[in-house]
């Protein structure tokens, strides 16, 4: 009796196991499907692309005589399609060389600038020295001289073809070369001095007067050039000959008695391109040397020195 009911009892404990239901317990957690979150995609900020690396010098190199009177030589920043000096246009020549010079009274800074292929403009400033000229007083009054009309009929003609003979482009390159005496002298003349009148000042000197005592001696071309102008009897200059160095630069020879080249002549520095005199308005047989740069007046003796 005892083991029927011990029995009996097992039973029950068994069938109460038997009918847990899959909605009680562990067993209901499962059955529910699992909470997600919704992620948002992270946004990239942006960054700016980094600077270009340069990949050329963007600047003017030049040496030279940095004052009034003088001049330099350089070469612009590659990729330059046009340069200047102030407001004077620089002629490159292939590899962007230039030749450029300073008048007798410009300003104490300059500025070279040169317009790139890609639009930019890159600006140099370039300090000139001023100088102390040779200037001589007077306790006259300035006579203005050639001031008859038969004097300006006949120059007005005559400074129009020196205007023109120096607007020629020949393609010399003298400007590239140190420029040698045309003659050894005594120096009677220097540039930039000037006479002041009672307070007025006069013209000043143009160009270096160079003086050997007599007529005819021989003088050869500083550099070389091309012969842009030769003519004997203008009214102030005499025998005159004018040679293109190239760049806008050029020499002038006044007073000369003789003249050996022709225009159109490409002459090489040394030769023998004329004769010393006394044409034209001179006091005596000189060689009056002057040299110029586009309208510019420069000193001589800041190209072959003071030997």
């Amino acid at each position: 009796m005892i083991l029927r009911r011990a029995g009996a009892a097992l039973l029950a404990t068994l069938g109460l196991a038997a009918c847990t239901t899959p909605d009680e317990g562990p067993a209901r957690a499962e059955s529910q499907p699992a909470q997600t979150s919704v992620v948002q995609p992270v946004r990239a900020e942006v960054q700016p692309p980094p600077p270009p690396t340069p990949t050329r010098a963007e600047i003017f190199t030049f040496s030279g005589e940095l004052t009034q009177g003088g001049w330099i030589r350089g070469r612009a920043p590659p990729g330059t399609v046009s340069a200047m000096l102030d407001e004077t246009a620089l002629a490159l020549d292939d590899e962007g060389y230039f030749f450029a010079a300073f008048d007798r009274d410009a300003d104490r800074q300059a500025v070279l600038a040169a317009t790139l292929d890609d639009g930019r403009v890159i600006r140099s400033p370039v300090a000139v020295s001023p100088r102390d000229w040779n200037l001589e007083r007077v306790d006259v009054a300035l006579r203005p001289g050639g001031s008859s009309a038969a004097f300006r009929q006949r120059r007005a003609p005559e400074l129009e073809r020196i205007y023109l003979s120096r607007q020629q482009e020949t393609g010399a390159r003298g400007w590239q070369q140190d420029f040698v005496w045309p003659v050894k002298g005594r120096i009677s003349g220097r540039f930039g001095s000037q006479r002041i009148y009672r307070g007025e000042p006069g013209s000043y000197h143009t160009g270096l007067d160079i003086a050997t005592g007599e007529s005819g001696t021989p003088f050869v071309a500083p550099a070389d050039g091309v012969v842009v102008l030769a003519v004997d009897n203008f009214s102030l200059e005499g025998q005159l000959l004018i040679i293109d160095h190239g760049q806008g630069l050029n020499s002038a020879f006044l007073h000369c008695s003789r003249i050996l080249v022709s225009e159109g002549e490409r002459v090489r520095q040394g030769q023998h391109i004329g004769d010393i005199g006394a044409s034209g308005r001179a006091t005596g047989p000189h060689l009056h040397w002057g040299l110029t740069w586009r309208d510019s007046r420069l000193d001589p003796l800041l190209f072959i020195g003071e030997g």
